[in-house]
């Protein structure tokens, strides 16, 4: 395709409302502070043996975030219950005394009400993470932890996603009753509004005329991967698939090979290094990678010129998913409209999805 220039970046919804991220979590986390806490008194009075999850879209990519954050934070097994399970199949779930986290921008998908709905008569505590409070969703729930995002009109969903994130960010951190953490929840704001001013031009000057694309990410950084890849695809029409940083060796790293387009988010902990080493390895074969790291290119030895983004530093590595994405948002709606799309408007797309 022959890549075009429309109209101006700054002008879309879905700029204005990435933008407000920093402000909504601010605001998040100062409305929700004493729901949280209740919350997470309750947890740690009555543990639950295991966390479910229930979401689909972006929002099951921040329960994708969900599954690291607790898993390593609070040693809880944490699973995602498909929707259908109940809303297709009607199929019963043993689910006494577990917390059933279900997330969702507008609280009105019949799928995820059902299960809601389900969960709680058997025994299950749920908690909704949801935007729109008067919901049937927030309803169906014991407790809700409203995003508190604002209306948000672009089919793409931005600020609604990294609340979401925030949301089980500052449950975690209540729950576990880590101070290092919680201090790193307060410090998250500052950092995403240094993370919108960041320059990730280069991977739209590499993307501009581009098919397909891999997006890697590793721990709590793979929903972000998961997250980029679906924008990718929804706003760019550019076909974009996610994986694991390890997993993607398991059979899909056969189709990487001169000139195959490769992003990959380094989450700044222990697994930086073989996400590190992995792209030296494509680079090697003579892909195009672009590395988001808050390394620079001292992380990557063997990138070039751009082909390390930059990602602003954060308080606590469980907060550099957000970081990552909050850049991430800036320039996938400038490659949209560099190759035609209106990111607000994708084709065949409704801002709001409802499954049975």
């Amino acid at each position: 395709m022959t890549a075009t220039v429309i109209g101006r970046a700054e002008d879309t919804r879905m700029f204005a409302e990435a933008a407000e991220a920093a402000d909504v979590i601010a605001r998040q986390f100062q409305r929700n502070a004493r729901a949280v806490d209740a919350l997470a008194a309750r947890l740690r009075a009555h543990p639950p043996p295991f966390v479910a999850t229930c979401a689909r879209g972006s929002s099951d990519h921040a329960a994708t975030y969900a599954k690291y954050v607790l898993e390593t934070q609070l040693g809880i097994v944490t699973a995602s219950v498909s929707p259908s399970v109940h809303s297709v199949y009607a199929a019963p779930l043993h689910l006494r005394g577990a917390l059933f986290l279900t997330i969702s921008q507008s609280g009105r998908s019949p799928d995820l009400v059902r299960n809601a709905e389900a969960a709680r008569a058997a025994g299950a505590h749920v908690v909704a993470l949801v935007n729109a409070e008067d919901s049937p969703l927030a309803a169906a729930a014991d407790t809700v932890l409203p995003l508190h995002a604002g209306r948000e009109r672009s089919v793409a969903a931005t600020k609604s996603y990294l609340a979401s994130l925030a949301a089980v960010l500052q449950l975690a951190a209540a729950w576990k009753a880590d101070a290092a953490l919680q201090d790193a929840v307060a410090r998250t704001p500052d950092a995403l509004h240094a993370a919108w001013r960041n320059d990730w031009s280069a991977l739209g000057d590499g993307l501009a005329d581009a098919h397909n694309l891999f997006v890697l990410g590793r721990g709590p950084g793979l929903g972000a991967a998961q997250e980029a890849a679906l924008k990718f695809k929804e706003t760019c029409g550019l076909h974009a698939e996610a994986y694991s940083a390890a997993e993607v060796r398991h059979g899909p790293m056969a189709l990487v090979g001169p000139g195959f387009p490769v992003l990959a988010f380094a989450q700044p902990d222990d697994s930086a290094a073989g996400t590190l080493a992995l792209a030296q390895e494509f680079r090697a074969r003579g892909a195009r990678v672009w590395v988001a790291s808050e390394h620079g290119e001292q992380g990557d030895p063997g990138s070039g010129p751009g082909q390390v983004l930059p990602v602003a530093a954060a308080p606590h590595p469980l907060c550099a998913p957000l970081l990552a994405i909050q850049s991430f948002y800036r320039a996938i709606n400038a490659l949209a409209l560099r190759r035609g799309h209106d990111p607000d408007v994708p084709p065949h797309l409704n801002k709001v999805t409802e499954t049975v």
